[in-house]
């Protein structure tokens, strides 16, 4: 994936909640409802569920749009518009009975020719979501009620994939009456994206009320939703940008979610009514060399990268960015994903790493261009983070150029001439280990493969991690998948490219009277759950 934005991040992705107000007591009566208020600093590109691409949006379309199948806490998949499925042996297609009961907002069907014109849209749109439907080659319905999804390849991940919200079914005969399109045109053709800033056309428990672009985002209950009705009437995103702030409005009672609380911000609600919780999160901060890159002016070898990692101190500097918020971890893949686990962590060894720069010939030292993205992201300050990175290199000769930049900037350096020595982020798009291999295995064709210099320095360049996402996709049980994620895992891990340095925590705040708040990886903070009284 790439990385997506929202407060610092696209976002610190930190979750707070107060207490829901209610309405003035009388004997007998009912509460009132009230809506459930989002402070949050929105990071939104597009309403468009096909364009969409950030943290509030993976919460957005989930809420408003729906997915063949979905994810339970434990990331098991669910029925959601499709109430079963199977799939052929190969893994190359998926048969889905759609729900009979499902119905969009307006009431009409959810039809497979939705489904169809849906996942052709996301293909065609050739926006940053689509390669989740790159590898569909045919939607097909034999009948009323069935969609045949038949794949380029074998993908174990596949139903993963269904149930993010990028691929959302949208109503096509609404959406195709205001412009949007889904063949082939679609990319330079579809004129529908200004109409989708103000209207919904999905099958989800809420609809969109109104839109105003940094500043706010309703929603509202669709009162003709097919499944079980959500127990808020609406929702009010309110776009706050700073941490501070958003704790403030919480503690005020101004808001009941303050969504970008960082570890430190958190401190200041102690006391008050707000319950803090710190939970494991799925998304790091890592670090990544570029031996290729134009700037690059020593032989960085796999000895030299490797001392520079062990050169770290990585329980430090969680410590000073995060007070000690987060986790470490050895691979570029989360923490609790297939073939994450179980890897040994760098050990802290400066004294090593100055004798392996030393028999690599840099035993007098050297400096290293480092420019990264000015951000603060899941509380990572990425400034701080940088400093405590170059005062433990110093320690052993590599001193740091520091060039924080906008992140536009930081793209254009890396994928341009490549950054020796560089920092920024991951969050996950979907529950499935593949999309790691694609951005940071050192495979012809990867992301980091290309960043890293790979055109310029050919011993980076590693086949391995794709065969072995190729293998693991095609494996007929979820323990033969496990064990080839692992080996991938450990391939990255040797190729010292990338350098994981903290999973941070997320923060969850709420007030006693808010229930059904939790962290997902296909929906980032389904709201449908969420009850206020």
């Amino acid at each position: 994936m790439k990385p997506r934005f929202s407060t610092p991040r696209v976002a610190v992705l930190s979750l707070a909640l107060l207490s829901a107000v209610f309405g003035l007591g009388v004997p007998g009566a009912q509460a009132q409802e009230k809506p459930l208020v989002i402070a949050r600093d929105m990071d939104v590109n597009a309403l468009d569920p096909h364009r969409a691409w950030c943290d509030t949006c993976q919460i957005y379309n989930a809420a408003v749009y729906e997915q063949l199948v979905t994810l339970d806490k434990d990331n098991k998949v669910q029925p959601l518009l499709a109430e079963s499925w199977t799939s052929n042996p190969e893994q190359t297609e998926f048969t889905f009975k759609l729900n009979p009961a499902a119905k969009f907002s307006d009431g009409s069907p959810v039809e497979p020719k939705d489904v169809k014109w849906s996942f052709e849209r996301l293909k065609n749109l050739k926006g940053n979501a689509s390669f989740l439907a790159d590898p569909i080659v045919s939607v097909d319905s034999p009948d009323a009620q069935t969609v045949v999804v038949k794949l380029a390849s074998p993908n174990s991940e596949f139903l993963n994939q269904a149930a993010a919200g990028f691929l959302g079914v949208i109503n096509s005969d609404v959406a195709a009456a205001n412009g949007a399109l889904a063949d082939e045109t679609a990319a330079e053709k579809d004129t529908s994206e200004t109409w989708f800033l103000s209207h919904s056309a999905g099958s989800g428990p809420f609809v969109l009320a109104a839109y105003e672009p940094n500043a706010e985002l309703r929603l509202k209950r669709s009162d003709t939703y097919w499944g079980t009705k959500p127990a808020v009437p609406e929702v009010i995103f309110q776009q706050v940008k700073d941490a501070v702030s958003q704790a403030q409005m919480l503690q005020s009672g101004s808001v009941d979610i303050a969504m970008q609380i960082d570890p430190e911000t958190a401190k200041s609600l102690e006391g008050s009514s707000a319950i803090v919780e710190r939970v494991p999160s799925y998304n790091f901060v890592y670090i990544a060399l570029s031996p290729g890159a134009k700037a690059t002016t020593i032989d960085m070898t796999p000895e030299v990268r490797e001392a520079i990692s062990i050169a770290i101190d990585r329980a430090s500097l969680i410590d000073f960015t995060l007070g000690g918020a987060g986790r470490p971890l050895a691979a570029p893949i989360p923490l609790g994903f297939p073939g994450g686990d179980g890897h040994a962590i760098p050990e802290y060894n400066p004294e090593k790493a100055r004798e392996m720069l030393a028999a690599a010939g840099l035993g007098d030292g050297f400096t290293l261009q480092t420019i990264y993205p000015d951000l603060n992201v899941y509380g990572v300050d990425f400034n701080l983070m940088m400093q405590k990175i170059q005062q433990d290199l110093s320690k052993v000769g590599v001193t740091l150029e520091l060039q924080p930049v906008p992140f536009a900037n930081w793209r254009e350096a890396a994928n341009g001439d490549h950054i020796p020595l560089t920092a920024v982020f991951f969050a996950p798009d979907f529950f499935g280990t593949s999309q790691y291999i694609d951005v940071f295995g050192m495979q012809e064709g990867s992301v980091w493969a290309k960043r890293a210099g790979g055109e310029n320095a050919a011993a980076i360049v590693n086949p391995r991690p794709g065969e072995l996402k190729t293998q693991a996709l095609a494996a007929p049980t979820a323990e033969a998948a496990e064990a080839l994620w692992a080996e991938a895992a450990q391939e990255m891990i040797n190729n010292r490219i990338i350098i994981p340095m903290v999973s941070p925590d997320l923060i969850l705040a709420y007030g006693p009277n808010i229930k059904g708040v939790r962290y997902s990886a296909c929906c980032n903070l389904p709201l449908a759950e969420i009850t206020n009284n």
